[in-house]
């Protein structure tokens, strides 16, 4: 199955957009074509489970995005993923090295990350919200903890839908469609020798400066930024500053 994508520019090198896990590829609205005005191949999917893919097989998130390159006859792209789209840009870049040219990643998950406090009583109550049937609770608990002070209302209402459909996707799926995750060592972190921006954000949840800073020590060719005005979505909170990052990575 082909993800579904969008594809903008033209320019000689590709910028792959990996979505957050509350979101889907309409997230990157603020950046997709500042990037491809920039000179860039654009392109942003949705992932199994997200947007307008559903989840119809078991799965590796790292290979859908593999196949979706050879779709499009891209050899290797700048991957950048926010979030849950961190942890697959890492995941991708471990198990096809050959396929990224750089990593930026954004508040990025880690899948051997153990929770915090304030990120475990999170998942509880969005685990209860959702045993009981709740998808408007559990939803509105994902906007109210995952968006900065700077985020507008336009960008909390595109939040809302984007999960709502998440939950809709996923909640039926049957366990064995789940997604498998790729096992990613320290080592395989230090061998990845392509030039890495980790971002974080200084209103995001502590979970994610810790993971941030666990890549900045562990990656060889790193640049390390936080951001004092951000949670955990930039691209939504600061739309063009957001971009503006982006672009001033890819350049260099």
């Amino acid at each position: 199955m082909t993800l579904a994508h969008d594809v903008a520019g033209d320019g000689p090198s590709t910028v792959l957009l990996l979505h957050s896990g509350v979101c889907d590829r309409r997230m990157w609205d603020g950046q997709f074509h500042a990037l491809a005005e920039a000179g860039h191949r654009v392109v942003r999917c949705d992932l199994r489970g997200f947007g307008e893919t559903p989840i119809d097989a078991a799965h590796v998130h790292a290979d859908d995005l593999r196949d979706l390159l050879d779709h499009l006859g891209i050899e290797r792209a700048a991957v950048v993923g926010s979030s849950f789209g961190g942890a697959v840009a890492v995941e991708f870049a471990v198990r096809h090295p050959g396929r990224v040219s750089a990593l930026a990643l954004l508040c990025a998950a880690a899948h051997d990350h153990e929770p915090g406090p304030e990120l475990r009583d999170f998942l509880t109550r969005e685990h209860a919200l959702l045993v009981d049937g709740d998808i408007a609770g559990a939803t509105a608990l994902n906007v109210d903890l995952w968006l900065g002070p700077d985020a507008d209302d336009a960008a909390r209402d595109l939040v809302r839908r984007m999960q709502t459909r998440a939950f809709e996707l996923m909640l039926p799926a049957p366990d064995e469609f789940a997604p498998a995750d790729v096992e990613v060592t320290e080592k395989d972190l230090a061998a990845l020798d392509v030039p890495v921006l980790v971002v974080t954000g200084d209103r995001d949840v502590p979970d994610f400066a810790a993971i941030g800073d666990r890549f900045a020590r562990l990656f060889p060719d790193v640049r390390r930024v936080t951001l004092d005005w951000a949670g955990h979505l930039p691209a939504l909170e600061r739309p063009e500053e957001t971009a503006g990052l982006l672009r001033d990575f890819l350049a260099a």
